[in-house]
């Protein structure tokens, strides 16, 4: 055990000194060109010349370590302003972090909270980026991400869409800060908010099959974006938003329109169903039949009692007809508890008005999912595992940022992102 523990001691020793070595290599060769200096003018933004003013100094921090690069510095007198040509050809432009640090933020930022994320840095990189930069670095990359979400809407080939896609909504209650929810209507007691909505879209294929033949999610196939938005068609919130807009634009990055069989799925809720119709007429509709056995069963527990052995009888014969189709009988049985109690009266209401959502024989029948849990996980994976934590509490813009971040880490567009802003910026 002794001699490991020695061995990994200078494992670390070793490494550290040859990060040292490579980053003076790099900060010498950097520091030996001065071709950022062209001349005694360069042309500011503003479009009125700008003067050279020497040489200044800038730390950042780079995978070898701490850097120090000499640049070439120019100040317009017009707009009173200076830049360094050079920060923005190495991607430094506004940080203090290089490219490749900011991409590792952007991942542990994506998928563990910052202070997790400035200890992995740490740990597996041996890079050292504070929780608060990480966070600010993190949310300013997911501001980028995006960004390039709403300009970015590229179809995949006809080959490459399923016969079969699946289009799900929901939305959850994400913790925000005070501020954020200053005279919004909520469920608290007083009547005050604690969270706002995310809304989440996620689109996937089915195509496979599991042992007894029933449809299951393909993997690798789910791709999701969210954000705080509302579903409304004019959102008169003081932050407009445009939901509908985020699912056409998802929906048509993964071929939706074009598959032969097109399937919205959700629990049932009117905004989902409006949506669904404006932008997707002629897809099937489906509630989520876990949505709908959740509302028998929470049903049971009112009538019955949270602990009845009786309870949980009555809804497994709930859940039985409602597998088989036989949506009266459900019905009826519902209605017998409506005058006493007001969930019962509400689940049959609820079921009435989805019956032709409901039709799960017949939808089992054209190989069709009914219940997948991709939506309810969704919210949990997309949202709940990394926002909404013990101790949260987000702002608005925040809370996009990294939601954003995220939806394009787990939809596999991390790469693609990247490559677009490399490129961006190798053009500038």
């Amino acid at each position: 055990m002794a001699d490991t523990l020695d061995f990994e001691a200078v494992e670390v020793a070793v490494r550290r000194q040859a990060l040292r070595l490579a980053a003076r290599v790099v900060e010498r060769r950097l520091n030996a060109d001065t071709s950022d200096h062209t001349g005694p003018t360069l042309a500011c933004a503003c479009g009125q010349p700008a003067r050279y003013a020497g040489r200044r100094a800038k730390r950042f921090t780079s995978v070898l370590g701490e850097l120090t690069l000499e640049r070439a510095y120019f100040h317009c007198a017009a707009c009173d302003t200076g830049f360094c040509p050079r920060d923005r050809a190495l991607g430094l432009d506004g940080t203090s972090l290089s490219p490749a640090v900011t991409r590792l933020v952007g991942v542990v930022g994506a998928l563990v909270s910052f202070a997790e994320g400035s200890a992995l840095l740490r740990e597996l990189a041996d890079v050292a980026v504070d929780p608060k930069h990480v966070e600010r670095a993190a949310e300013a990359l997911g501001r980028e991400v995006a960004a390039d979400e709403r300009c970015v809407v590229e179809p995949g080939p006809p080959a490459e869409v399923t016969p079969t896609l699946y289009l799900g909504m929901d939305g959850t209650g994400l913790p925000m800060r005070a501020s954020e929810l200053e005279g919004r209507a909520g469920k608290q007691p007083d009547g005050a908010a604690k969270t706002r909505e995310v809304k989440l879209c996620t689109v996937w294929s089915a195509e496979s099959r599991d042992a007894d033949g029933t449809p299951v999610r393909d993997p690798g196939s789910v791709t999701y974006s969210a954000a705080l938005e509302s579903a409304a068609s004019r959102d008169t919130d003081d932050h407009p938003s445009d939901f509908a807009a985020r699912v056409v634009r998802e929906a048509t990055r993964r071929g939706f329109p074009q598959a032969q069989r097109r399937v919205v799925l959700g629990d049932g809720a009117l905004w989902i169903w409006n949506l669904a119709e404006e932008h997707f007429p002629g897809a099937l509709q489906i509630v989520d039949r876990f949505h709908a056995k959740e509302h028998l069963s929470t049903v049971a527990k009112v009538v019955y009692g949270v602990t009845s052995e009786l309870g949980r009888k009555w809804a497994h014969q709930r859940h039985l007809e409602l597998d088989a189709g036989d949506l009266a009988a459900v019905v009826r049985a519902l209605e017998t508890h409506a005058p006493a109690h007001d969930e019962a009266r509400k689940c049959g209401e609820y079921i009435q008005r989805n019956r032709h959502r409901m039709r799960y024989p017949e939808f089992e029948a054209q190989g069709l999912c009914t219940s997948t849990g991709v939506v309810e996980a969704g919210c949990k994976v997309a949202i709940g595992t990394r926002l909404k934590r013990a101790g949260m509490h987000w702002t608005l813009q925040g809370a996009n940022a990294i939601i954003a971040l995220r939806c394009t880490k787990l939809s596999g567009r991390f790469e693609d992102f990247w490559e677009r802003r490399s490129q961006v910026r190798a053009a500038g």
